[in-house]
């Protein structure tokens, strides 16, 4: 039977002190080796938190590490270089659309739309959301609605 834990960690800097530590420990691996093979393989995600899956085999004590998709919204931020969004929406930021479609693209395998307009209307929704612009235009202007 495997014992399944999920977090966020913050790409490449995860580290074996409390909370992530101890319950690792609490499945019978060892934190610092785990804590490593994390960091490895959030290291691209640096900067964004990343949601990780660590599945422990409880009988062999062999684990399996799933890197999850960081959200949109951490996407978005890295990719337009901020540290949060604007949610009074006094302040904005534009972004290229050609941004929101490489977002789309990279996000559709864990997107509930229906085709890849559908994920592009879901990042634009994000950016509405966050009070950013898209190609200095309201994110609404950009999203198609179905026929």
């Amino acid at each position: 039977m495997n014992a399944v834990l999920k977090v966020v960690v913050e790409g490449g800097k995860a580290t074996p002190a409390p909370p992530l530590g101890p319950q690792i420990t609490a499945m019978g691996v060892k934190a610092p080796e785990v804590v490593k093979a994390i960091n490895d393989q959030t290291r691209t995600f640096e900067g964004m938190k990343v949601p990780v899956e660590i599945e422990v085999d409880k009988k062999t004590k062999a684990y399996k590490i799933n890197v999850l998709m960081p959200s949109i919204s951490q996407l978005l931020l890295k990719e337009a270089k901020l540290e949060k969004g604007f949610g009074d929406r006094t302040q904005t930021a534009s972004i290229p659309f050609e941004m929101v479609k490489k977002i789309a693209k990279e996000h559709s395998k864990y997107s509930l739309a229906r085709d890849e307009r559908g994920t592009i209307n879901e990042v634009l929704g994000t950016c509405l959301s966050m009070g950013l612009k898209v190609d200095e235009k309201d994110p609404r202007e950009l999203i198609v609605k179905e026929k």
